[in-house]
């Protein structure tokens, strides 16, 4: 797909070369690995002297459990999943971690069962009265209790007065397993990443009630992870990953051909073993909620952004971080900032972008809006976490229990 250049030749061949030429890379069978993927497949790793060996994970324990044994170098991984291992939380050991870049933004949803849809509970109103006025406690899916889908689902039901941790029951369920989950009557929505809301929404099983870009357009999803030991071991190594993989999230936003070109390539069973009709369309910003409703969104799956989306934030891992808080996974308040300064490994991230000719200009804060109105800079993340009507500040267990 790429052409190779005299830069990257010249840089492998000088003392940057990579101490590692072979990665052991995880991801999870989602739309959002798709610049993993590419970079894999499509001769963007071999300029920097690197062979990226893909290994598709069952589950993000699964995939956790490995990035920290070493099994896995890096991983396709959630922001929260990193930051849960390097606080310790969820009954691992404390691991130090580090984000090399963003991998996307954008491009998850919350989906509701044809059930619930049949009863009439097709609105976000119509969800709070069922929740408050029915016996019988609903049951949402996310995929992993630290991870984003989590943060979104509770984020997005506390906007709307639910209480996720007491009005509704929360389970865990692999990203590939929701739609099945869903079909078999188990649970009555859930929150997960593309194709398997688009799936569900295709099979007539449910339909999309929130994207993760209403709740927060352009929010962090997906980094690139692996332990900080990694990097220390291998920092050329890690440099060149985060380049190639760079490389091959500039090349998915080049032009419409490359990501329908991308999509077709994530269908296949090794990858994400879906049907490109049901990859497609959401990759390329086309959504049908399955309530009749179309349109093209201004903010969904976006993977470079001319670098916007790749920068590691300090502020998008902070977030994080208030939510754990705000949500009881953790007992007291971090020192946010210096925690997001030991994971973030900006000046590596700028190093590799800069050498490929991609912008480093952004600030290493960002402030954005949610729904709810409340404005996210990384000002005062103690007083952020403490700001909102439904929390849970002074109960650890129910977010831990779903391990």
């Amino acid at each position: 797909m790429n052409e190779t250049s005299l830069g990257p030749l010249a840089w492998v061949n000088g003392s940057d070369a990579p101490e590692k030429s072979a990665i052991n890379l995880g991801f999870m069978a989602l739309s959002d690995c798709a610049s993993v993927v590419v970079a894999a497949t499509q001769g963007f790793a071999q300029p920097y002297g690197l062979t990226l060996n893909l290994k598709r994970q069952a589950s993000w324990a699964n995939l956790r459990d490995k990035l920290v044994s070493g099994e896995l170098d890096a991983a396709h991984s959630l922001y929260g999943l990193i930051y849960a291992v390097h606080l310790g939380i969820g009954g691992v050991a404390p691991t130090d971690m580090a984000v090399l870049m963003g991998l996307n933004q954008n491009g998850q949803s919350l989906n509701l069962s044809h059930g619930l849809q049949q009863a009439g509970v097709n609105s976000p109103e119509a969800l709070d009265r069922h929740v408050h006025q029915s016996r019988a406690k609903l049951t949402f899916a996310q995929t992993f209790p630290t991870g984003t889908h989590a943060m979104w689902l509770y984020y997005w039901l506390a906007s709307q007065g639910i209480h996720p941790l007491q009005d509704v029951n929360s389970v865990v369920v692999p990203p590939p397993q929701m739609v099945a989950h869903l079909q078999a009557g188990r649970i009555d929505g859930f929150c997960v990443g593309e194709p398997w809301a688009a799936s569900a929404v295709q099979r007539g099983l449910g339909f999309t009630l929130a994207t993760s870009q209403s709740i927060w357009p352009d929010h962090p999803e997906k980094v690139l992870g692996c332990t900080r030991a990694f990097v220390e071991q291998y920092p050329n190594t890690a440099r060149a990953l985060v380049m190639a993989i760079l490389e091959a999230s500039r090349f998915i936003e080049q032009s419409p051909e490359n990501r329908r070109s991308t999509a077709q390539l994530l269908s296949a069973a090794e990858y994400l073993d879906t049907p490109a009709t049901c990859i497609e369309p959401r990759f390329m910003g086309d959504y049908a909620d399955g309530l009749g409703n179309r349109w093209q969104d201004p903010h969904a799956l976006r993977f470079h952004g001319d670098g916007e989306v790749n920068l590691p934030y300090l502020s998008d891992g902070m977030w994080f971080m208030t939510q754990f808080r705000r949500w009881g996974l953790l007992r007291e308040d971090p020192n946010y900032l210096a925690v997001a300064r030991q994971v973030q490994h900006l000046d590596l991230y700028r190093e590799a972008a800069s050498a490929i000719g991609v912008a480093t200009s952004y600030a290493d804060l960002r402030s954005s809006q949610l729904l709810d109105g409340k404005v996210w800079d990384g000002s005062d993340p103690a007083g952020y976490a403490r700001s909102f009507k439904l929390h849970a500040l002074n109960d650890a267990t129910p977010l831990l229990a779903q391990r």
